[in-house]
C-alpha cells in the first residue's frame, strides 16, 4: 500500500468523487511521531485532526489528583480529533501522546473549513464520522455504568484486541474504569 492509499481508501469509502477525493488527500500532509511525543496538551487549541497511517496514540486527561486516565486508544485506519478543542476552538482537557512511533495524517484547521465548505461529500463524511463517535462514547458511558468490569474487558478484547498488544496494562486499566489489581484479577478468571 502506498503512502496516501489509506486515505484514497477512507475518502472512497465516503463515496467522493475522485476529482473531490484527490483535492482532499493531497490537502494532507504525512507527519511523524516519536514515542512519547505530545500531539496535544492540556490547554492547547486543535490546530489539526489525524488520520493514522502507523503507530499507536493513546488521549488521557488528568484528575485533579493528577493520575491519568486514559480515554481513548487510536491505531492504523482511525481518526483523532477532539472535536470540542477542533471545531469549537476551545482549550483541550486531554493530552495525545504517541504510544510507540507513529505516522499520521495530517489535516490543519484553515483547510478543513475550505474542504468542508467547499465539497458536499467531505461534509457529509465529517458530520457521519462525528455521529458515530457521538455514539461510540453514549455507549461507552452506559457501559462503565450498566457492564461489569469482566464485560468490558471482553467487548474490548472482541471489539478493539489491538489495543491488548499495544497499550499497558496500566492504560488499559484506567480506559476500562477500573484498577490495575481489578484487571490482573478479570485477566486471571478469563485465562481460566
Amino acid at each position: 500500500m502506498n503512502d496516501r492509499q489509506l486515505l484514497v481508501d477512507i475518502f472512497t469509502r465516503d463515496g467522493l468523487k475522485p476529482v473531490d477525493r484527490d483535492k482532499v488527500v493531497d490537502a494532507f500532509e504525512l507527519v511523524s511521531f516519536n514515542k512519547g511525543d505530545y500531539l496535544l496538551q492540556t490547554g492547547d487549541y486543535a490546530r489539526s485532526y489525524y488520520f493514522v497511517q502507523r503507530g499507536f496514540l493513546r488521549s488521557f486527561a488528568i484528575t485533579p489528583l493528577g493520575d491519568e486516565v486514559t480515554t481513548n486508544f487510536y491505531s492504523p485506519g482511525q481518526i483523532i480529533m477532539d472535536p470540542p478543542s477542533f471545531i469549537l476552538r476551545q482549550p483541550t482537557r486531554e493530552q495525545l501522546q504517541a504510544m510507540e512511533d507513529s505516522l499520521c495524517w495530517e489535516l490543519g484547521y484553515d483547510r478543513f473549513q475550505e474542504l468542508f465548505d467547499s465539497i458536499d461529500a467531505f461534509r457529509n463524511a465529517g458530520r457521519s464520522r462525528l455521529v458515530q463517535s457521538f455514539f461510540a462514547l453514549k455507549n461507552r458511558s452506559i457501559s462503565m455504568i450498566t457492564d461489569s468490569a469482566r464485560d468490558r474487558y471482553l467487548q474490548l478484547m472482541t471489539e478493539q484486541p489491538e489495543i491488548l498488544h499495544h497499550a499497558q496494562l496500566k492504560h488499559i486499566a484506567s480506559y476500562l474504569g477500573i484498577t490495575d489489581t481489578s484487571l490482573s484479577r478479570v485477566r486471571r478468571e478469563i485465562s481460566k
